[in-house]
């Protein structure tokens, strides 16, 4: 068969991988470690090359998962921060208190939780799996029941479809907003790497990291241009006008590149460049930064609707 998936131990990981057989193309998932993306693995140049930077073992991901930046990490219900980790919804004041760091709530609530395996396939054209995460609302600071389902697909080009679907299971409406937080490497600087995004504006940020209200426009990447000492931490607004993928990080020298291609529902770019630089952190975005606060891109479900986001990754081999 083309493609099979595999549930697999390896040290104290519990994997479940996906493969396409006629190319090597692999992908590793943790699922009891948030539904990580372990690795994202092809063979190029007589070698395997995973682009994900990866976490050591479950102990390292348990102990370290903050510190080491939330890499590969599910963002829900919220993405990157709320200020004051405080928010008003429904005329109620939240705080949150999972991970408050420099005063603001980060990257949600779901990033080292244990997701289900709910289905896993191959066939001729795709491997899949399906994780669920039924969240109680046990955190004061989100009280609202919902399900957060994963599904990760494996396509012939080592295209890696990760799509989310967030049901409303509680009796009111809740506010939701998804991301994705992957760390990408080609195992040297970043420096040395090219990197070309489609965005139309820059998102000012105060001192906080939080969105001012003001936007800068922004094509200083649109096209590839080596990343050499540039440092982000920023949020751009995507340019759908453009065709995909909206966004390509390359390795020029090995002839490999990162390519995303997120539909309209991650409208938003967060990308990071962590100290060290041996990585880079490039997150698709369903809404602004605090945007429990001030309400950009924010979605409201009503009680058992849902709401679907999508994005693919891609590895391609240049000439």
């Amino acid at each position: 068969m083309p493609f099979t998936v595999e549930s697999k131990s390896e040290g104290d990981f519990d994997k479940i991988i996906l493969q396409d057989n006629s190319t090597q193309t692999s992908v590793e998932i943790i699922p009891g470690c948030g539904a990580i993306l372990h690795a994202f693995t092809v063979w190029h140049n007589d070698a395997f090359i995973n682009i994900i930077e990866q976490y050591e073992s479950a102990a390292d991901f348990a102990a370290n998962v903050e510190v080491k930046g939330l890499k590969s990490c599910k963002l829900s219900p919220f993405a990157c921060r709320i200020k004051n980790a405080t928010y008003s919804f429904g005329a109620q004041q939240y705080t949150l208190d999972k991970y408050i760091l420099g005063g603001s709530a980060i990257h949600g609530l779901l990033y080292d939780v244990a997701f289900t395996v709910t289905h896993a396939g191959a066939g001729n054209e795709k491997a899949q799996v399906v994780l669920t995460y039924a969240y109680q609302g046990d955190n004061p600071g989100y009280p609202f029941r919902y399900d957060c389902i994963i599904t990760y697909t494996l396509k012939a080009e080592s295209a890696l479809e990760i799509v989310t679907e967030i049901i409303n299971r509680d009796k009111q409406i809740i506010p939701m907003q998804d991301g994705w937080h992957p760390y990408f490497t080609f195992g040297k600087k970043i420096d040395d790497l090219q990197l070309e995004f489609q965005s139309k504006e820059k998102i000012l940020f105060d001192e906080s990291l939080v969105p001012t209200g003001e936007t800068l426009p922004y094509q200083e990447f649109n096209s590839l241009k080596q990343i050499k000492d540039t440092f982000f931490d920023n949020c751009f607004s995507l340019n759908f006008a453009t065709c995909q993928p909206l966004c390509v990080l390359r390795d020029a020298v090995q002839k490999l590149q990162i390519e995303i291609h997120p539909d309209k529902t991650y409208p938003y770019l967060q990308i990071y460049t962590p100290p060290g630089r041996n990585s880079i952190a490039i997150e698709n975005l369903s809404a602004l930064p605090d945007a429990f606060n001030n309400g950009i891109g924010l979605i409201t479900l009503a009680p058992q609707s849902s709401h679907v986001f999508a994005t693919i990754y891609k590895i391609t081999t240049l000439k």
